[in-house]
Order: C-alpha cells, then structure tokens, then sequence
C-alpha cells in the first residue's frame, strides 16, 4: 500500500495538471458526484470525503442537475462553504434545458443548490434535441453575465465535436466530458486523437468503471493486479493512474468514503512503465477501429 503524506500529495496533483484552451491548469484527477448525496445516512461521509479530496489537491469537482435531481449539487454546495476560492466547480445541464429560453433558470438553479454565485465550468450533460446553436448562445450569454467563466459538452463524438466548432462561438468549447476507462477505450481511436489535435482536453467519467460500466471487473483483472504489486498499490490506482497518463486527460472518480479519495488522489504519484503499459494492452486491447460512444 502507498501511504503518502497529504502535503506531498498535494504537491504531486499540483504537478500533474492538464491545460484548458484559455490557459488554465487543473489538478489531472479531480472527484465526482454521481449518486452522491442520494442516501441521507451517508450524508455526512460524504461531505467530509469531498472536503477531503479539495484538502489533498483534488479541487476540480464535478457535479449535475441530473445527479439526484439536484441533490449531490446542494451536497457538494455544503461541501464547499468556506473552501469556494479554492475549488473548480463543474455542473451539466439537461439537455431539455439547454435552449435559451430555459438555459439560464436551470443555472441559476444550480448556482442557487450549490450556494455560488458563478460556476467555473458548465457543461451540456449531452446532446439532445435543442439545436446546438441554441445551446452555445445560451453559454455565451451566461458567461457575458457572469454566470459561467467557461463552458463544455459531455458525451459527444467527433461529427459532434466537428459540428460544434462550426458553430459562432462554438470554438469556445473549453472540455468534453465521455465515458474512458481500461474497459472502455473507444475514444483513443479517432476522438481522443482529435482533441489533442485541437487543443481541448477529455474529461475522463466513471474512469475506474463504476456506475454499471462495461468491463468493470478491473479489481480481479491478474494483469491490474501484477502491476499494482510491482508499484506497491492497489489495481484501480493503476487503472486510475492509467487514464491520465497522456497529459490531456482529466479524470474524476467518484469516491464517497475517506480512504477511497485518499487512494484516488495517491494515484498521480504512479508513473506507469512502458512495460506496464504493454502488459496493459494486452489485458485491455487498444480499439482497433471507431466504435460507437460508449456512453451510461
């Protein structure tokens, strides 16, 4: 097990940052919220997890008004009173939400659950029937007031990526958030490729393949396993550390409980060999053509 202390952590996730277009830099792993906040009993916990996570460096959380219908915002809201200055917060629109009729309530909405006056980052959860020049115009508005200071899109793929930045303002598209992990590497094949080419990082969800994600046994995986040994950690730690390693990719595991924020944050310590890598591929064959988006 690796048992590091917080403050070289810290120091650690201040190191393995990832850009944004307009020159920002966060920390490479950052904390979920999916399912966060549904369970009264766990209420506690969890808020001490996120503080816990913000503490050791992890300050990019992410959260959604679907999360809950709006209950692991006004958690995370609870979670950062106090500690706003030092966080980078992420909500997601409805789709249905997303025209400009009804864009700015459902922000000021989740604004009004999180206890801020601003997001950092607001993103489109995915793509719905709402025409995306729609969508943009209505980000473009909130960040003019102030609402937003960036905004991105979630679960899109190249054609929409490529539809996207047609659009006026649509250049200003600062993130797309998809599903990435050992199990699931669809996007390597072209959308991945395509980011890096146009300088907009991916936003790794459910990267150690929670939430019913295909291929989610990496825990059992011998491969995972013989590495982990090796460096002296845990699998999903490898399998974590796994989906940062090309320097454009931020991921943000969900992790409800102390010990597993402490573990998630560890994870950018570890500096995967190219022999680990290749005993990974072979666990985890690299996509070999362009599948369909993997999305849950």
């Amino acid at each position: 097990m690796m048992l590091m202390d917080s403050e070289k952590i810290r120091q650690i996730l201040q190191q393995r940052t990832v850009a944004l277009p307009d020159g920002i830099r966060l920390p490479a792993i950052g904390q979920g919220t999916w399912n966060i906040g549904d369970v009264p009993a766990k209420r506690e916990q969890e808020i001490s997890a996120l503080q816990l996570g913000v503490e050791l460096g992890m300050t990019l959380i992410d959260t959604a008004e679907m999360y809950g219908e709006g209950k692991s915002e006004r958690l995370t809201g609870e979670a950062i009173q106090g500690k706003r200055e030092q966080v980078f917060l992420v909500s997601k629109v409805y789709p249905h939400n997303a025209g400009t009729k009804d864009i700015y309530r459902a922000c000021e909405n989740s604004l009004e659950r999180l206890g801020t006056d601003t997001l950092d980052l607001y993103l489109l959860h995915w793509r719905g029937r709402i025409p995306l020049e729609e969508t943009v115009e209505g980000m473009e508005q909130l960040k003019k007031d102030g609402k937003i200071k960036r905004w991105g899109v979630s679960n899109f793929d190249v054609d929409d990526m490529e539809e996207l930045l047609q659009i006026p303002g649509g250049e200003n598209c600062a993130v797309n958030q998809v599903l990435y992990h050992l199990g699931s590497r669809g996007i390597e094949y072209e959308l991945l490729p395509w980011h890096m080419e146009h300088g907009i990082p991916i936003m790794a969800y459910s990267p150690l393949a929670q939430g019913g994600s295909p291929h989610k046994n990496l825990q059992t995986n011998q491969a995972l396993k013989k590495i982990a040994e090796k460096h002296h950690v845990e699998p999903l730690q490898i399998a974590l550390a796994w989906t940062i390693r090309s320097g454009h990719v931020i991921s943000i595991p969900k992790a409800g409980q102390p010990q597993h924020v402490t573990a998630n944050a560890e994870a950018a310590a570890i500096e995967l060999m190219d022999e680990d890598l290749k005993m990974l591929d072979e666990a985890f064959p690299p996509p070999n053509h362009k599948p369909p988006l993997d999305v849950i």
